[in-house]
């Protein structure tokens, strides 16, 4: 499904993904730094974060991934942003805010208005102009069990 483009980058929905988009999106992931080159392979993670979000976008153009996002949400009251990234040759070029668009708008379609996310140092201003804005009540926090 076409949701979007920009000049040849389409956003396209992704449910069922195979082998290729696999591994461009784990690449994604590691050149993010979200993931170690030297973990295991990540196929069954994959397939689970996409079957497991409310929806996951990648950015094509052609045949190659050059961004993906992802959001989680209950589906009625709220959702989060989350694993937003563009390749990074591919950035600066409205590629991620393409990727957003497209995101916000399949949330809002479902009725979803609460759209929260942390954004890293440095990609603020992409969530800025899109109309986000800081939380100063609240404090982001995290708890990550050790292995």
């Amino acid at each position: 499904m076409e949701t979007g483009n920009n000049n040849k980058i389409q956003c396209v929905f992704l449910r069922e993904p195979n082998e290729e988009q696999i591994r461009q999106i784990i690449a994604l992931y590691q050149a993010q730094g979200w993931w170690h080159v030297e973990d295991d392979c990540r196929k069954d993670l994959v397939m689970k974060l996409i079957a497991g979000s409310h929806c996951f976008v990648i950015a094509l153009e052609e045949n190659d991934i050059v961004g993906m996002g992802r959001a989680i949400s209950d589906g009625i009251s709220d959702a989060y942003i989350q694993d937003l990234t563009v390749r990074i040759d591919r950035r600066r070029q409205g590629i991620g805010k393409l990727i957003l668009q497209t995101l916000l708008e399949r949330l809002y379609t479902d009725g979803i208005a609460w759209i929260g996310l942390i954004a890293e140092p440095g990609s603020d201003i992409l969530y800025r102009h899109a109309g986000f804005q800081e939380m100063c009540t609240s404090t982001p926090m995290l708890m990550m069990k050790r292995k």
